[in-house]
């Protein structure tokens, strides 16, 4: 799928432009959506502390032989474990991008609310003023239930996806990363601190970093171990493929470290984000509403927690203009992991292909948004005992997380720590004396060990 830089490859314009295109690949959704939720179902400190600790030792080493592979690309002999992963991880890449983009209509959707909202009550006043509960968490329902509108938004978040990817490298992918990071990060902070002044901030430092070990369960190391994985967009070869176009000057090694702190960092400032409005909520009398749940404790519990505090309907459509920077900066490196492959694979540009992967993969994603709707009894792989109740979009989500991402991480490790000539990986990896072997270790044992664990417990557990 990817080739070595050359002279007829598009490529980065810096080590830091390489650096936050790759962070902006990481930190999407399952930063802002799927952490928070997920601390909030396996009972928080315990959650967050394994989770830590996974991403350094299986998030972090997966992660660096995807961009060592990606950077060496063709230059190994024996290519056909590597052909396997990089075509495991288009598809999946292209799968998810089809119903991701679904959920990033959402996030429109919920800007454009915001918007009219702030209209409404004005800056200093909460969010959604006169209005009852019930018809606030009536807004997502709402949104599923209209075919329209969830095949509106999913079309035009694609539309602005394919828009860059189209521009290439370094003057549509770069872009996006050198401006929407940057102000992605000082909208988080800032909402951040908001939150932590404004709302219950002590009760939420208490319920994240407080570590009752009697909570953590196997149950809980699982739903860790998948998170660092999902977090870190493993195994769907984002890395691989930027990593394709990074210079030789371009320490591997840091810069991975660099990525993986990166994504960890958002993944906890999102739940310093979240908590503190939602618990200062329910301290309020609103009994109804849970720090557990996905997707209601985003699209749901936190617009509801801005009922109650000052300047909520601007900080909710500031909070979601920025889920919505950290969406497209990751469907952007969805949609061009496919592109990427059928550009080389065939030999076509970038043009057509992004035209034509991108179309293919926005008619599947409208199929996945009528699942919630007119398409809500249909059940594309009732034949498969685990996803005989799983829709158009829990199918797609369910099989790419359950099988894809999995299956193209345990080939990329097979591949980097037995296949690949050992000399030339280790001048790639940037690391040197114990570092490098711990790296080596965990590549060819821990990690692939743990990923077929997952793999067993998503599938029969």
């Amino acid at each position: 799928m990817v080739a070595s830089s050359g002279s007829a490859r598009d490529g980065w314009s810096s080590r830091t432009a390489f650096i936050l295109a790759a962070i902006g690949s990481a930190v999407g959704l399952g930063n802002l959506w799927r952490f928070p939720a997920e601390a909030g179902q396996n009972g928080g400190g315990a959650f967050v502390l394994f989770y830590i600790f996974c991403v350094i030792f299986i998030g972090l080493p997966v992660l660096l032989s995807e961009t060592l592979l990606g950077r060496h690309g063709q230059a190994s002999a024996p290519e056909s474990v590597r052909r396997m992963a990089a075509e495991s991880n288009a598809l999946s890449a292209f799968m998810i991008v089809s119903f991701y983009c679904v959920v990033g209509g959402w996030v429109l959707y919920y800007v454009y609310v915001f918007a009219g909202d702030l209209v409404t009550t004005g800056l200093a006043g909460g969010a959604f003023e006169g209005r009852d509960r019930a018809e606030i968490e009536g807004i997502l329902p709402g949104l599923f239930g209209s075919a329209r509108l969830m095949i509106t938004g999913h079309l035009v978040f694609f539309a602005i996806t394919m828009f860059f990817v189209m521009r290439g490298v370094s003057q549509g992918i770069e872009w996006v990363a050198t401006w929407l990071m940057p102000a992605f990060f000082v909208l988080l902070v800032g909402i951040t601190l908001y939150g932590l002044t404004s709302g219950a901030g002590m009760e939420t430092l208490t319920y994240l970093f407080s570590f009752d070990f009697t909570k953590l369960t196997p149950q809980v190391m699982l739903a860790a171990v998948g998170q660092a994985f999902f977090s870190l967009s493993l195994g769907v070869a984002g890395m691989i493929t930027y990593g394709s176009y990074a210079g030789r000057d371009i320490n591997l090694g840091r810069t991975s470290g660099i990525i993986a702190s990166a994504d960890t960092a958002v993944a906890l400032i999102a739940g310093l984000c979240i908590f503190p409005i939602v618990f200062a909520a329910i301290a309020a009398g609103a009994t109804d509403l849970s720090v557990e749940g996905c997707p209601g404790l985003r699209f749901a519990a936190l617009p509801g927690g801005l009922q109650a505090m000052p300047c909520g309907a601007f900080i909710g459509l500031v909070f979601f203009i920025m889920v919505g920077f950290a969406a497209l900066t990751s469907s952007v490196a969805l949609l061009e992991v496919p592109t990427s492959w059928v550009m080389e694979r065939f030999e076509t540009s970038r043009m057509v292909s992004t035209l034509g992967v991108g179309l293919s993969a926005a008619l599947l994603g409208i199929f996945a948004a009528l699942s919630f709707n007119e398409w809500s009894d249909v059940r594309p792989l009732a034949f498969v005992p685990i996803f005989a109740e799983a829709n158009v979009f829990d199918a797609l989500d369910g099989v790419t997380a359950k099988i894809f991402m999995p299956l193209g991480a345990i080939l990329t490790c097979v591949f980097v720590g037995w296949v690949a000539e050992p000399r030339l990986v280790d001048t790639e990896n940037g690391l040197n004396g114990w570092l490098h072997q711990l790296w080596r270790a965990l590549v060819r044992y821990v990690c692939p060990l743990v990923l077929i664990v997952i793999t067993f417990f998503g599938l029969f557990g």
